[in-house]
């Protein structure tokens, strides 16, 4: 089910609400829990009983690690080697099968194995738990039924963001449903669902119409407009469904962590990353890079972490060489600005315009190869952008691939990536014209949001696949 569907918004969202908001406080947690089971059955019934696993062993893992103090190390092990596998068998198994079977020339027959919603993400909010209890930062959680709904809430439990045990621990136990938090919640919600269907998905039209062709059948400027299109999708999915959650967090009394930061004004991609999917950075950061030793052990060991890290990253998003590669290009740059200091702040506008521009044309060729279903697209697509290729047969002309109403919202992207709008939601109740307005605009934004749901047929989520 997604959150940007006329089942969700219409039916399952305000009927969950009405229960929650209408029962005792003792009943409260037992609703989310049902309605996130029933949220999660919905688009995958199948896959509930390897969830309902995840919760087992990470349930019993954490008991293990607290009351067995000697094998507490081997338990911590164990319980990660299995929620790993859950990830490995159902997220890899087949791109490690092909890979073997192109380099040996074989053709070992196996079933497709097919990729869980949110598996990525509920897998790593297990682990948190685990090494939390393992480092003494929490008690293990002795109630299933509360374990159970932190690992799948079903606001961030199919695309994030990802939410730390230790950072929601007491939340668990003591949300409270306030009308400010649920106003707040509810605005918060819209203005994802805006950013989702208006700009996310208009943008994405724009760039699937462009990745669909041959490189070689368009030009430099075509080329262009669809890495661009498809930088402000991703961006617009993704945080448009982070707003989403959490407002929907909100509304039910928890309170989420940020998930973006405006990464698109970055002056370096060190700084792109700790303003892009805030979550898995900092998980990365706080359970492996700083773990093996983070930049504490000299340059040579911190630039190997940081490989290490990068490496990683691409391969969570998910089983195909380009995101592993896509990995290693933000890897690599990383590395270079942690060797030349060029990560850090500086004055001067025209050293912070190049270094901004730098950025962008770091992350936008990122994204192509991201978006590319091989390398072999990805490197003929980027040679188009900036070495013009011999176009034998131009398919098409600029004005098949983005209309008036696309322009439009192709300036909304560019001015919603900056901070302009950043403080909307905390206009004061007391500035009753400026309150007034962003309520009527919001209220439109809906409206607007609503009928584009209701009419369209292309509505995809990018980051349910990983």
């Amino acid at each position: 089910m997604l959150f940007s569907s006329m089942t969700f918004v219409y039916m399952f969202l305000p009927i969950v609400c009405l229960i929650y908001l209408c029962s005792k406080k003792e009943l409260h947690n037992g609703i989310l829990l049902a309605a996130s089971i029933l949220f999660y059955a919905w688009g995958e019934p199948r896959y509930l009983a390897i969830m309902l696993l995840t919760i087992i062993v990470n349930y019993l893992g954490a008991i293990a690690i607290e009351k067995w103090q000697h094998r507490k190390k081997l338990s911590l092990i164990l319980a990660i080697i299995a929620n790993l596998g859950f990830l490995a068998y159902f997220k890899y198994f087949n791109f490690v099968l092909d890979n073997i079977n192109h380099i040996f020339s074989l053709d070992i027959k196996f079933v497709e194995v097919i990729l869980p919603l949110g598996i990525s993400f509920y897998t790593f909010q297990a682990m948190s738990y685990l090494i939390d209890v393992y480092r003494g930062e929490c008690k293990a959680q002795k109630d299933f039924y509360k374990l159970a709904l932190y690992i799948c809430l079903f606001p961030q439990l199919i695309a994030g963001p990802i939410v730390k045990y230790h950072d929601i621990e007491q939340q668990i136990d003591s949300h409270e449903v306030e009308f400010d938090k649920v106003q707040y919640g509810i605005k918060r919600f819209i203005i994802g669902l805006s950013k989702k269907m208006l700009i996310a998905n208009t943008m994405g039209a724009v760039a699937d119409k462009i990745f669909m062709q041959s490189p070689d059948t368009f030009t430099s400027v075509i080329a262009w407009l669809g890495a661009v299109a498809y930088s402000f999708q991703l961006f617009f999915d993704f945080s448009g469904y982070s707003d989403m959650a959490i407002g929907l967090g909100a509304i039910f009394g928890f309170k989420f962590l940020e998930n973006f930061n405006y990464p698109y004004i970055s002056k370096s991609i060190t700084e792109f990353w700790r303003r892009w999917h805030i979550s898995l950075s900092t998980w990365f950061k706080q359970y492996l890079y700083i773990p093996l030793g983070g930049s504490k052990c000299g340059l040579k060991r911190t630039c190997l972490n940081l490989a290490v890290v990068f490496f990683l990253t691409g391969l969570w998003h998910g089983a195909s060489w380009t995101f592993i590669i896509w990995g290693i290009w933000h890897g690599f740059f990383i590395i270079v600005e942690k060797i030349t200091g060029w990560n850090k702040d500086v004055e001067g506008f025209w050293i912070n315009f190049a270094k901004h521009i730098y950025t962008i044309l770091v992350f936008v060729i990122g994204w192509v190869i991201f978006r590319s279903n091989n390398i072999n697209y990805a490197i003929t697509y980027i040679m188009n952008m900036f070495s013009p290729i011999d176009i034998h047969d131009i398919s098409y002309l600029l004005p098949y691939y983005i209309d008036t109403y696309e322009v439009i919202m192709f300036i909304a992207a560019i001015a919603c990536s900056i901070p302009f709008f950043k403080n909307i939601l905390n206009v004061s109740k007391d500035n009753k014209v400026a309150y007034g307005i962003v309520n009527v605009w919001l209220l439109i934004l809906f409206l607007i949001s609503s009928a584009t749901i209701a009419a369209s047929t292309y509505n995809p989520f990018i980051y349910f696949r990983f």
